[in-house]
């Protein structure tokens, strides 16, 4: 028992000194280690466990008051700046879209002698493709002025045919009818003759001459007026005939016609620029394939090397905006281009504002100095104009400046603190001011945006 009693003594002295001790992760061993007496492991486990415990609890307090003593710090550090000598610049920002000087349209043809219809693209040059004049553009299906062409050619040709033959009947016809009217004719003056006879001639032979005249003439006659009526019947039904023929060869004509525009070769040298149109319930390009009603613009030959920016100008902007001033146009669709460009325009006339109907907008243009195969119409660009430059001013953030009753100040850093330092200041934009006395270059001022 003294035995057991020293053996449980020195093991509570050993887990003292195990607590005492800094914590060591324990390591698995890859070999199982012999089994300790029941009591004596029990114990060795259980003190283990608790020391664990306690270190893991006093890690994560420790963590957290740090933790919150740096966002603490971070919170009431106030955010400052430094007073800089640069140049200073004023820009006044204007959105708008790209626009080319030069650009021809071009649409989809108009069939003539047709009302309705559509035309299927067969071949269309993709959209940035350079093009030089007269170089094709697109072509659409031709199939349909093809048949009608040979249609009409064949209605033509046939008309020809039955009108030759009609005149030659009409020749035939009038030869005999000719003839027939000579015999009246001589008939006539034959009767005539007999009519001298009378006097020598019995009543009967009188009466038989006389009745012969009147015969003879009524038939000259009637065969004169017949003439004329068959002349003009013949006349006309070739004159039906040719105004069909003429049909035929007009509708032959404007297939011809359609089937040579149905290539459209480019106006100008340039770039082609698709534009978008409504097809199946949305706003997208014309593919191939694809049909296109006669007269829609559905794409245009544009010059790339004279561009222009049009935006709207607010009234209250006006008076900051002077002819020949330089601006930087800047492209939403690649941020890191930037393009030298020049106001040139100014409408004279303005329109309501997207905001207020009091407030006029005018619309202004600025010329784009250079070209990139990237700088197309219909962009949506902002024009940086720099309104004002002052070269090696004193900068200070805008929010520096505290203004009490008229009065302008800063809070300057002196040695741990700030002290509150009157300035006068100069031009300003949204996020600098000039600062012309009270402060100098170098010196650190408190940001009002820094305090809660």
């Amino acid at each position: 028992m003294r035995m057991n009693g020293r053996t449980v003594q020195r093991s509570e002295t050993a887990l003292d000194q195990a607590v005492a001790e800094k914590p060591r992760p324990i390591e698995t061993p890859s070999v199982t280690p012999p089994k300790p007496p029941p009591s004596k492991g029990k114990f060795l486990w259980l003190g283990t466990g608790v020391v664990a415990a306690l270190v893991a609890v006093v890690w994560v307090i420790s963590s957290a008051r740090k933790s919150a003593s740096s966002s603490a710090a971070l919170q009431v550090a106030p955010s400052t700046a430094v007073i800089e000598r640069r140049d200073f610049v004023r820009l006044l920002r204007l959105t708008g879209s790209t626009q080319a000087v030069e650009a021809r349209a071009v649409l989809a043809p108009r069939i003539a002698g047709q009302q309705f219809g559509s035309l299927v693209i067969t071949k269309l040059a993709p959209v940035g493709t350079r093009v030089k004049k007269d170089d094709l553009l697109v072509e659409f299906d031709r199939q349909n002025e093809i048949k009608t062409f040979l249609d009409k050619q064949a209605e033509f040709r046939d008309l020809e045919d039955q009108i030759a033959k009609k005149r030659a009947d009409a020749d035939a016809a009038r030869a005999k009818d000719e003839t027939e009217l000579k015999q009246a004719e001589d008939a006539e003056k034959t009767a005539e003759l007999e009519m001298l006879k009378n006097e020598v001639s019995s009543r009967i032979d009188a009466e038989k001459h006389r009745e012969t005249l009147e015969e003879a003439k009524a038939t000259y006659q009637q065969l004169r007026q017949t003439y004329d009526l068959k002349r003009k019947a013949a006349g006309a039904e070739i004159r039906g005939l040719e105004i069909q023929r003429d049909r035929a060869r007009e509708t032959m004509q404007h297939a011809e016609r359609n089937e040579e525009e149905m290539a459209i070769h480019s106006p100008m040298d340039g770039v082609v620029v698709l534009n978008p149109i409504w097809k199946s319930g949305r706003m997208d390009e014309v593919q191939v394939g694809e049909e296109i009603r006669p007269g829609v613009p559905f794409m245009q030959v544009i010059d790339p090397n004279a561009m222009i920016v049009r935006v709207e100008v607010n009234q209250a902007d006006l008076l900051d905006l002077k002819m020949g001033m330089k601006a930087q146009v800047h492209l939403d669709a690649y941020p890191g281009m930037v393009f030298p460009a020049t106001f040139e325009e100014l409408d004279s006339i303005g329109h309501s504002g997207r905001f207020s109907d009091t407030v006029r907008d005018f619309d202004a243009v600025f010329s784009i100095q250079g070209s990139d195969p990237r700088l197309m119409p219909d962009l949506s660009a902002a024009v940086d104009v720099e309104i004002e430059r002052r070269p090696g001013a004193l900068v200070a953030p805008v929010d520096s400046v505290i203004n009490e009753n008229g009065q302008d100040s800063m809070l300057v850093k002196a040695g741990l603190s700030f002290e509150k330092r009157g300035v006068k200041t100069g031009p300003r934009n949204d996020l600098e001011v000039v600062v012309e006395s009270g402060v100098r270059e170098g010196e650190v001022v408190k940001r009002s945006r820094g305090e809660s």
